[in-house]
């Protein structure tokens, strides 16, 4: 069962497995990578959904600081693997990711298919925010804790961000309820994963 604050706050209907925070501990160089793209992906689409609907004011408001936050995160993460004397690995596949995109709907109209971006994005970062919180609560290091703290309190704001763009966009009933199945969708698929400590998501 999600803890109640986490499906409070950010709606998630499966926690994290409790392995993966230890898993984790053993390779800091493998997350810090993963987590290194994560960022990178999240501004380039960010950037990708400004190209695709320039008319859409709000949304370009929105987002446009979100790809500077973003890049600025994957910059944060590069220094702390430099601080570790540690290097950018190679950029892995994204089962995760994959498994959200093979659930969107690709018909209907324009603005149905940009709510469907909207609330996987919004899924992709609440988990990231319950990952990250995993992380500042998890890790030994207090500096690396801290770190994870700052990420975590700034998912949280794009999660939100996603999850109102989303509902600006679409008609508000039919939003909760997509978004509803968004998080029963991922809740089921999760139950299939193996944690991985090289992984973010």
């Amino acid at each position: 069962m999600v803890p109640e604050s986490s499906k409070q706050v950010l709606g998630l209907e499966m926690p994290t497995d409790p392995r993966w925070t230890d898993l984790v501990k053993i390779s800091i160089e493998d997350i810090l990578t993963d987590h290194a793209y994560c960022e990178q992906k999240a501004a380039t689409y960010c950037i990708s959904l400004i190209q695709m609907y320039p008319d859409k004011i709000e949304l370009v408001e929105a987002l446009s600081p979100i790809v500077t936050e973003e890049w600025g995160h994957f910059r944060l993460v590069l220094g702390e693997l430099k601080k570790r004397n540690l290097t950018l690995g190679h950029q892995r596949k994204d089962e995760y990711i994959q498994r959200l995109k093979a659930f969107e709907r690709k018909g209907g109209s324009r603005d149905q298919r940009l709510v469907e971006k909207l609330l996987i994005c919004a899924l992709i970062e609440a988990r990231s925010c319950e990952r990250f919180r995993l992380l500042s609560l998890g890790l030994a290091e207090e500096n690396l804790s801290r770190f994870y703290h700052r990420f975590m309190i700034s998912e949280a704001g794009h999660y939100r961000c996603f999850l109102d763009l989303a509902i600006l966009y679409g008609d508000e009933r039919e939003v909760k309820k997509r978004w509803q199945e968004y998080l029963d969708y991922e809740a089921e698929f999760l139950k299939t994963f193996k944690p991985r400590g090289d992984r973010m998501h």
